[in-house]
């Protein structure tokens, strides 16, 4: 329903939207968003799609919330730069008032990182309150001490072999009608699907969410990141994990090529096994393409086994990351995909 009264993701739409962003950005005014002139020595954790909410059935983000505060411990010590890429906070369906009052540790976590001036924090559309209400700065001082600034984006901004590289981040939202501030689906997500996802206890987000084809959004965004030259994209909002232009599913099938080519019949047993436990049966081969690995989607953090998936840039290097639960209690670090940043430079 959303989708038909809304409007459905739009490529001009977006590509318009996205420009315009990086180009205001980019004039240095400071407005709409940083640069950061980031070198070898710092250290950045990206995360989005939070969806805090009141800790009642529809608060997707009530099992992740353990993973989460061990992920912001671990990054704070670490001496990590953290960028919270939107929807951090699900204003569609609750009042700020219940949102501070059920997130107050997670609110306290985020806080480390200000006293260190090491937390940007942008908007997407469930929380795009942070940007057009006058009352936002008086929350924003109880929830965090003080009125920092959010943004609709920024630039981690490298120079490698002399060559300047741009990683624009943004929440992805842009030029989506249906969830650019549409009024339907606000109504919608609040009025409707709050209360039925309450009731029947439902959490759409599925670890199996990240195994499927990229969604036409995330396509639309790569159709954009395409054209540019040095520049990566890393956004949030499709809660689908994307690395190098690839979802999960898409990487395995050709590390399964590249292992049959090998002739390495051990890994190609193990790449099958891996890949028949994420797409179980009458999943369809992907029609594969050679992608410019210059797309990122960061996940969310509220996927219904209580998972987080999320960005690291470190030493050179990008990593899609997962958080998940080792047991009942123990949350644990895992890398599922790691490249250097001089891939993304030069990539035609």
């Amino acid at each position: 329903m959303s989708n038909k009264f809304g409007s459905r993701p739009n490529a001009t739409r977006i590509n318009e939207a996205l420009t315009k962003l990086y180009q205001k950005i980019n004039s240095g005014d400071g407005k709409r968003g940083l640069i950061f002139n980031a070198d070898g020595n710092q250290k950045y954790i990206i995360f989005s799609d939070q969806h805090k909410g009141a800790r009642d059935f529809a608060d997707d983000f009530a099992l992740a919330e353990k993973n989460y505060l061990k992920a912001l411990e671990f990054y704070n010590q670490e001496g990590f730069h953290y960028l919270n890429l939107g929807d951090s906070e699900e204003l569609w369906e609750n009042l700020m008032e219940s949102v501070i009052k059920h997130n107050q540790k997670t609110f306290d976590l985020e806080r480390k990182f200000i006293e260190r001036n090491a937390f940007t924090k942008i908007f997407g559309n469930h929380d795009l309150y942070w940007d057009n209400d006058p009352l936002s700065s008086f929350n924003l001082n109880r929830i965090y001490g003080q009125s920092i600034r959010i943004y609709e984006g920024a630039i981690l901004r490298f120079n490698i072999e002399d060559k300047n590289l741009d990683i624009f981040l943004t929440h992805g939202h842009q030029g989506d009608l249906q969830s650019d501030g549409n009024w339907f689906s606000k109504w919608f997500v609040s009025t409707i699907w709050a209360p039925f996802q309450s009731y029947l206890k439902i959490n759409p987000n599925t670890p199996a969410y990240d195994n499927q084809l990229k969604t036409v959004h995330n396509a639309l965004m790569y159709n954009w990141v395409e054209k540019e030259n040095n520049v990566a994209l890393i956004t949030g909002h499709t809660h689908q994990p994307v690395f190098a232009s690839l979802t999960h599913l898409e990487r395995l099938y050709y590390k399964i090529q590249f292992a049959e080519q090998q002739k390495n019949e051990a890994e190609t047993a193990l790449l099958k096994g891996e890949l028949n436990k994420l797409i179980g049966k009458g999943e369809e081969m992907p029609a594969l393409k050679k992608y410019k690995s210059a797309y990122f989607s960061t996940g969310c953090c509220c996927f219904n086994d209580g998972d987080i998936t999320g960005i690291e840039i470190e030493n050179g290097l990008v990593r899609l990351i997962k958080w998940s639960y080792k047991n009942r209690t123990d949350s644990e670090r895992i890398v599922l995909e790691e490249m250097k940043l001089n891939v993304l430079v030069n990539l035609t």
